[in-house]
């Protein structure tokens, strides 16, 4: 009996069986929408990834059936390669459950809906019953990750160093060990952490941390590359090769770069919804990493301008680095606050003559070595020199001539023009350190390839088509582990944030065109909520039809919390003209919502007061 009971303890113990842990009014409020059951089932595929991976073809550079083979094959190579590593580090055939996927377990199919044919799905499995080998006498050797680091694992990646937190003694290389995750829960401060300190000891013992927080937390087993001093003694590489999954999925990292990309398909979807046209005029406003970006230039054959925008120098240099990757030349790329897309007024006038730091560096100082040379012999000079204007300095409309290079007026602060005209000084190092901004650019790195051009926005009605991913509160991302530190306040703030985003996108697309707004979260205040308030405040907006429509209809109703805040969501008739992707569907996909606005006849003296 007491075998049993024991045995009930460890299944109970060593499976996977995460439940997400909401905000008590945030839960509330979304029963309040979905119903109890139905947000249950919601949470509970949150929990565990999408049992396939979709794949978009770049149809520039192949098509889906060359893909389709090649992936067969690269299945297969990774199969047997993974099969003789395996059998060299000594792990027996009773380690190997499930057995992985190949090209038969695993196949490699093309999308069936219409107009997707681009798309290529890799069908995964689970969850899967992980055999563990638990001895009451002998407990397991085991590894915790970070809860985003099993994130990562449940969706086919290997654990790598930066993501081990604590480890049993005494693993050596080769060794197999369980991988649990440790989930955040809120400290006596009141912020959420692990409380486990990197390189912690596992004794296997319930003083182990986290020892009962992490029943049903256990994501699969592998082989330890390292050892525990080796885990925690460098900084990267991979510490565990998962050998067997809760979930199995193919990993796609560096596989046919060029030809394919790995995207949601919710995601693929937005792009064809947005029917871009070949000579059109495009912004993305919110664009990174580029997935969409680069669907919407695909679809329209490289012809026309995809104008690509994130506030991140990082993110902009990723969309630079995918549109090069899959050979595109219609994208343009800045760094830009979608909160300041619009140009403002005062920034229209003259922007001709108007120039900026990387302004000069491609026009004056890249192409010309005599200008290289009058700037290094500028710079050197003594900066009383500065007191009054050289012989070779003079005004002309607006610029200012300085040893050879134009500097229009509103930039002449970079040489300290300024403050000489006021009689202040600039000191000599202050004027080479300006003088080598003009030369290298502004950014993480000095390389002609690592620039980024800012943008000061864009004029009124200067696009066919604008699309809006917003940023969100992401709560339609999967697989999720931890969901408790949003709150209604948060949720709120999302909102407030994304409706000033539309209302740039509403005066950047020009009468006639179309807007499509998109987001990765479950919460209608962010979805619904917006559709209501762009139909309410826009007269001349109207939700348009959707081709493909592939996602479920939207929520209609309204929602009044015990503050009185009011939210306002679909009326009857509304809810087809957008698409939900609900993550507990049949189609087993993150959540998402996507809407599509056709724009007309804008009126002039409204818009003027934006």
């Amino acid at each position: 009996m007491m075998d049993e009971k024991q045995q009930q303890s460890d299944s109970e113990r060593y499976c996977y069986n995460p439940s997400l842990s909401w905000n008590p009014l945030v839960e509330e409020y979304f029963i309040n929408a979905y119903g109890s059951q139905h947000f249950s089932r919601i949470s509970k595929a949150l929990t565990q990834p999408s049992c396939y991976s979709c794949i978009r073809v770049n149809t520039l550079n192949s098509t889906s059936d060359a893909v389709i083979e090649k992936l067969v094959v690269i299945l297969q190579e990774k199969e047997n390669s993974n099969i003789c590593s395996e059998a060299a580090l000594g792990i027996s055939e009773s380690v190997q459950h499930p057995p992985k996927a190949t090209a038969q377990s695993c196949p490699v199919v093309k999308c069936q809906l219409p107009g997707l044919e681009y798309v290529v799905f890799v069908r995964g499995s689970g969850p899967h019953t992980i055999e563990y080998a638990y001895k009451e006498d002998r407990p397991l050797k085991e590894v915790i990750v970070s809860r985003k680091c099993a994130e990562a694992v449940l969706r086919g990646a290997q654990v790598y160093v930066p993501g081990v937190l604590a480890c049993s003694a005494h693993v050596e290389k080769g060794d197999v060990v369980a991988v649990s995750v440790a989930v955040e829960k809120r400290g006596p401060d009141g912020g959420w952490g692990t409380g486990i300190t990197r390189g912690t000891i596992l004794q296997g013992l319930q003083t182990d941390p986290h020892y009962f927080e992490r029943n049903g937390l256990y994501i699969g087993h592998g082989t330890a590359m390292l050892s525990r001093a080796g885990i925690f003694r460098v900084l990267q590489g991979v510490a565990v090769n998962m050998s067997s999954r809760v979930f199995t999925l193919s990993s796609f990292n560096d596989v046919l770069e060029g030809e394919i990309f790995l995207q949601n398909l919710p995601s693929i979807v937005t792009a064809h919804v947005l029917d871009p046209q070949q000579g059109e005029r495009i912004l993305d406003m919110c664009a990174a990493p580029g997935g969409k970006t680069t669907a919407i230039a695909i679809l329209m054959k490289d012809k026309g301008e995809v104008v690509a925008c994130d506030r991140s120098h990082n993110k902009v240099l990723d969309i630079q680095k995918l549109a090069a990757e899959m050979g595109l030349g219609c994208i343009t790329t800045y760094k830009l606050d979608a909160l300041k897309s619009v140009r403002r007024k005062s920034e229209s006038k003259d922007m001709t003559t108007r120039c900026s730091t990387e302004d000069i560096v491609d026009l004056n100082i890249q192409n010309s070595d005599s200008l290289r040379s009058q700037i290094e012999t500028m710079s050197s000079a003594a900066p009383e020199g500065l007191d009054a204007y050289p012989s070779g300095l003079e005004n002309t409309r607006g610029f200012m001539g300085l040893g050879g290079l134009l500097v229009h007026q509103d930039c002449s602060h970079l040489f300290g023009l300024e403050q000489a005209k006021n009689g202040t000084y600039t000191s000599k190092a202050e004027l080479r350190k300006n003088i080598r901004r003009m030369k290298n650019g502004v950014g993480r790195s000095h390389l002609a390839g690592d620039r980024v051009g800012k943008s000061e926005g864009f004029s009124p009605n200067s696009f066919d088509r604008v699309l809006l991913d917003a940023p969100c509160s992401a709560l339609g991302l999967r697989p999720r582990l931890f969901a408790g530190e949003e709150t209604l306040e948060s949720l709120r703030n999302h909102s407030k944030y994304q409706r000033k985003m539309f209302d740039q996108a509403v005066q950047l697309v020009r009468p006639g065109g179309v807007i499509v707004y998109s987001t990765c979260t479950i919460n209608p205040g962010e979805n619904e909520a917006l559709v209501r308030y762009a139909l309410d405040k826009y007269k001349f907006l109207a939700l348009a039809s959707q081709h493909p429509k592939v996602g479920g209809p939207g929520l209609v109703g309204r929602y009044e919390s015990s503050d009185g805040y009011i939210e306002e969501w679909l009326r009857p008739g509304e809810e087809d003209l957008v698409q939900r992707f609900d993550p507990s569907s049949s189609l087993d996909t993150i959540g998402f919502f996507v809407a599509k606005f056709s724009v007309g006849p804008k009126d002039l003296s409204a818009e003027e007061n934006m």
